[in-house]
């Protein structure tokens, strides 16, 4: 049967199909792959949710063979990246398909006459909306349990890509981290120095109002500092500040979030970490009702095994001189306390040095490594 490719209209019903294919089919008896959770993808699908639709543009499409979905992806365009970097760039992201040349040439058909009708003349990808979206094709771990902030995909989707012309652009790598039992001690030496030639101090707050009221927006803007000259970073706008606020913050332990400040209390580093969601996930399918609420929540106060670091952001003028070291102190105590074994780093470009020099005192094992393809068109 001929491959037809239907572009979806934004609106709940269409996207939920998009959203439970690579659930309910391709990776559903898949051990290593983590389901996006359902609402929050609605939510990031949805214009009039996603506040990256103040800059972005996009459109979806799944295709069928004899009625049934065998792909799916989207076309995306980051008008405000592309300003930013002198570019004409589409993207393609959210997507899944079955190894099959027929099915895939469709796809990337429809996306790249999508990008051309747009006036792109590039098209790269897997990325999202924004960085606050998962990136980057899977192309080392494939036997290693995924995350919730990064894709799992089979290892054929990078063939497909390149059989299409697609080429490397940036690679991302990824770690695991045995969670040490004491503080290491060149680590807490680094952090005392820097403590004391900078002024700074660890910031902890008592409750998540606290943390929402006196913190929220400087963790946000911060961020923006700290990732503005990463690759294809689009700089968060102050609706997706509140937006990001409002949903992920109030459920974040707060012994789970270090924070260090100046001797004015402003905010020079912010790392972030969380229970690892990826097993509750696992069980629950990514639906939160009728009970898997109960996973993820259990998630929350009791995994014990994995904690997964989403994000470490330090001023500019503070990278490289020891801050990250005052984290760690403040976590590995947090961490052990919890039981944890090891930490997931999720995604870091390759390139990045700084930010994988911090992990010099750990046992660390690189086990991902993930890339976003290129094409001109």
């Amino acid at each position: 049967m001929a491959i037809e490719v239907r572009k979806l209209e934004a609106k709940k019903k269409d996207l939920l199909k998009f959203i439970h294919f690579p659930i309910d089919t391709l990776y559903k008896d898949n051990a290593y792959y983590v389901p996006d959770l359902v609402g929050d993808m609605l939510t990031t699908f949805l214009p009039e949710e996603n506040p990256a639709y103040e800059f972005c543009e996009s459109a979806f499409f799944m295709a069928y063979r004899d009625g049934k979905p065998v792909g799916r992806i989207a076309a995306i365009i980051n008008n405000l990246v592309n300003q930013r970097e002198g570019k004409a760039e589409g993207r393609f992201g959210f997507v899944d398909f079955i190894d099959d040349d027929e099915v895939v040439d469709a796809l990337f058909d429809t996306v790249l006459a999508w990008s051309k009708e747009k006036g792109m003349t590039q098209l790269t990808g897997p990325l999202g909306f924004t960085d606050m979206d998962p990136e980057g094709c899977l192309i080392e771990g494939f036997d290693q349990l995924g995350t919730q902030a990064t894709i799992y995909n089979h290892p054929y989707y990078q063939k497909q890509f390149e059989r299409l012309g697609f080429t490397k652009d940036v690679d991302w790598v990824e770690f695991k981290i045995n969670i040490p039992k004491e503080i290491p001690v060149k680590m807490q030496k680094i952090g005392n120095i820097v403590q004391t030639r900078f002024g700074l101090h660890l910031v902890k707050m008592k409750n998540t109002k606290e943390l929402v009221k006196k913190y929220g927006n400087a963790i946000f803007s911060l961020i923006n500092e700290a990732y503005d000259s990463l690759f294809g970073y689009s700089p968060l706008s102050e609706k997706q500040m509140q937006h990001y606020i409002k949903v992920y913050l109030p459920f974040l332990p707060l012994d789970h979030i270090s924070m260090v400040a100046d001797a004015d209390d402003q905010l020079v580093g912010v790392g972030i970490s969380v229970p690892s969601l990826s097993k509750a996930l696992i069980k629950n399918r990514g639906r939160m009702l009728p009970f898997g609420w109960y996973h993820m929540l259990k998630a929350i106060k009791k995994e014990k095994q994995i904690v997964d670091l989403l994000l470490i952001a330090v001023k500019p003028e503070y990278q490289s001189k020891g801050v990250n070291s005052l984290f760690f102190i403040d976590l590995i105590p947090a961490f052990n306390k919890r039981g944890y074994e090891w930490a997931e780093t999720n995604v870091e470009l390759e390139t990045n040095e700084n930010v994988q020099k911090q992990w010099q005192y750990f046992d660390i094992e690189q086990h991902k490594r993930r890339r976003a393809f290129t094409k001109n068109i």
